[in-house]
């Protein structure tokens, strides 16, 4: 086995989101509705509908009901049409408990992170499907501490949903207001950690039509930035569309254009960031761990495990990022893929610093989420200080080629259950050796397997990464990915 092959017993633990069956009737309470980010599914269908969203809220205001009292629960969305009737679904099902339920409106998902821990809030709920296009939905569920509940919580939770949906009941969407100062408290929290102004700086944000939309700019006009905004006027349907952390060309295009110092896009919930050079050149997790690292350790805050600094990523990082951590004297911990695993790990060893490649990137001095706007405030920071530019902060990182591939499923199968797929990943472990990694998993949120490559030869890499993909599409679908 290389030696930088993921664990795919580890990977393997990571069950799709939204799974289980149609029917609300079934009696089983072991199926796993919590993904590693939420509950997620297409708004309408189970577990995204009406009475399901009504049970979320019944079950997580029965179980705080337990530990405070008078409680109250702060419910935030981002721009899905369908956050509209969600929401007051959940709502109605706090109110069945007794739980006051306070609308923040349109904010992302750290912002709701920020209020449920600093807040009179036993704990926090947004209904939001991240990247994912605008007919899917999810809800995610904080604790009162601003994290994710542990598994263990999440699945006392599926068990008391289950009994409310098979309990029936009438469902009376509740109605809300929003507090219009709850956004603003958040908004004043990401401008308290900036140390001093963003003056003489110009920026191209694209918000991805969503929850940042309205914040993002108005938080980088307020600390003095230059900014050009776009991809931010959503209409319930045009969130992550051609635009976002998943889109950039545009970005590319328009920070190009402008000879902005920085381009960033969010995703549709904004926890978050990727980043463009004014060159065009793209800044993923990786890039933007490395510029952190480096600025926490110059200021003696990049905490590790006893050992030495280290920093949390998953098994998705470039071994660019590891080398180049290592050739300054920082470990590169690894996890599974998911910011929850991240966020484990970075308690575990005592970290400040981790995230994901994919642009989640945890402060965990400041914030206990993944968080796109106070990433790029640190990034910002970080070149302000060093009097540098994006670029000239990623120097040192040499990252190896790495090809992703996503084969949608029709049918559920596990790597067990893919002997011809299990031959095709050996074969490519054994020629990449040491010197790359191969990571087959299904996904956390979405009905895929992933595929990634990565190696020193991008011939190599693309020619493994389409033989695993294509045999993983002959086992699953019967046809090509």
């Amino acid at each position: 086995m290389n030696p930088h092959s993921t664990d795919m017993a580890a990977a393997g633990r990571q069950g799709h989101a939204g799974g289980g069956s149609s029917s609300h009737n079934s009696g089983a309470v072991d199926r796993h509705l919590f993904g590693t980010d939420g509950i997620r599914g297409v708004a309408g269908e189970f577990p995204m509908d009406r009475a399901t969203a009504c049970a979320v809220g019944r079950a997580l205001g029965s179980f705080v009901s337990q530990e405070h009292r008078e409680p109250a629960v702060v419910i935030g969305t981002d721009t899905r049409e369908s956050g509209g009737w969600l929401a007051p679904c959940v709502a109605a099902g706090l109110i069945q408990q007794g739980v006051r339920p306070r609308f923040a409106g349109v904010l992302t998902t750290p912002g709701v992170a920020y209020l449920a821990r600093t807040g009179p809030f036993a704990a926090g709920v947004m209904i939001s499907a991240s990247h994912n296009p605008y007919q899917d939905n999810g809800i995610k569920v904080l604790s009162h501490t601003g994290y994710k509940y542990p598994d263990a919580t999440e699945h006392q939770l599926e068990q008391g949903l289950y009994a409310v949906l098979q309990a029936g009941s009438d469902i009376t969407p509740a109605r809300l207001d929003p507090d219009e100062s709850l956004p603003r408290q958040y908004e004043d929290y990401l401008a308290s950690t900036m140390p001093g102004t963003l003056r003489g700086l110009s920026l191209v944000v694209d918000c991805a039509n969503g929850a940042a939309s309205a914040l993002a700019p108005a938080l980088f006009r307020r600390l003095g930035a230059d900014v050009h905004a776009i991809c931010c006027h959503p209409d319930g349907r045009n969130i992550n569309l051609d635009c976002g952390s998943l889109h950039i060309a545009g970005l590319r295009e328009e920070t190009v254009r402008h000879r902005a110092d920085l381009g960033v896009a969010f995703d549709g919930d904004a926890d978050r960031a990727i980043f463009v050079t004014r060159s065009g050149k793209v800044v993923d997790g990786d890039g933007v761990l490395l510029i952190a690292a480096r600025f926490l350790r110059a200021r003696g805050v990049l905490s590790g495990d006893g050992q030495q600094p280290c920093v949390v990523a998953t098994v998705m990082s470039n071994l660019g990022l590891e080398q180049a951590l290592a050739a300054e004297g920082i470990r590169l911990l690894r996890t599974p893929v998911g910011d929850k695993y991240v966020l484990e790990e970075m308690l575990r060893a005592g970290a400040v610093l981790g995230g994901e490649q994919s642009g989640h990137v945890i402060f965990l001095h400041q914030a206990t989420t993944g968080d796109g706007i106070l990433t790029a405030l640190r990034v910002l920071e970080a070149m302000l200080a060093a009097g540098a530019d994006l670029e000239t902060l990623t120097a040192g990182m040499n990252l190896y080629p790495q090809i992703l591939l996503n084969v949608r499923l029709q049918r559920k199968l596990s790597l067990s259950d893919m002997p011809a797929v299990q031959e095709e990943i050996r074969v490519a472990e054994e020629a990449l050796a040491t010197s790359g990694r191969v990571l087959v998993r299904p996904s956390g949120t979405e009905p895929l397997f992933r595929v990634m490559v990565e190696g020193q030869d991008r011939n190599q890499v693309e020619r493994y990464a389409n033989c695993i993909a294509q045999a993983i599409a002959r086992e699953v679908n019967g046809a090509g990915p």
